[in-house]
């Protein structure tokens, strides 16, 4: 990950390392991503930026995400103390460390992907961006092959990111509790 202090930055995933696994034996390594087009390059918008440098600050990990120990994070423990707290709250929790109130009852981590391919969709950016973001192969080879992203596009879609933040912090309630790491 590199973030530069013009709230600029992007994920590089990696083509040997960039997926975390998990064995049955619940031994976790880090090895190749799915598919050779999920070793990608993802740029960030500012508000990521932002929250990332926040994140980091918590800890001196490599990873952005660990868990309560410092070590890797599981699947199952980043949706049970994080993802379905966020996404459901814990409104019928009695006396919480943290009230939360629900955000989008039952959105899963890979719903959230499915939720960036419809924004890109109404954005209008075009079938290569999205899929070089999402780290999918095009169908359509010849289009795969001679098809490459302008700035100009890139740009829309961090901008369109950005807006998309934005104006869901301003119609966010003011009594949110923002320590959500604490409830985890």
């Amino acid at each position: 990950m590199h973030l530069f202090d013009d709230d600029t930055g992007f994920i590089a995933i990696d083509p040997d390392t960039g997926t975390l696994h998990e064995s049955a034996s619940s031994k976790l390594w880090l090895g190749p991503p799915k598919t050779e087009a999920s070793a990608r390059t993802i740029s960030l918008a500012p508000f990521n930026v932002r929250l990332l440098r926040i994140q980091l600050a918590t800890h001196k990990h490599p990873h952005v995400f660990i868990g309560p120990d410092g070590g890797l994070l599981r699947r199952s423990n980043f949706a049970r103390r994080a993802q379905r707290p966020a996404a459901d709250g814990n409104l019928h929790v009695d006396n919480p460390r943290i009230r939360l109130h629900p955000v989008k009852p039952g959105l899963t981590f890979h719903g959230t992907r499915h939720s960036h391919k419809t924004w890109m969709i109404d954005d209008g950016i075009p079938e290569i961006a999205q899929a070089l973001r999402l780290g999918h192969v095009m169908p359509d080879k010849v289009q795969e092959t001679y098809s490459h992203v302008a700035a100009t596009v890139e740009a829309r879609l961090l901008q369109r990111l950005q807006e998309r933040w934005d104006k869901a912090v301003i119609n966010a309630p003011v009594d949110v509790d923002s320590n959500w790491r604490g409830a985890a």
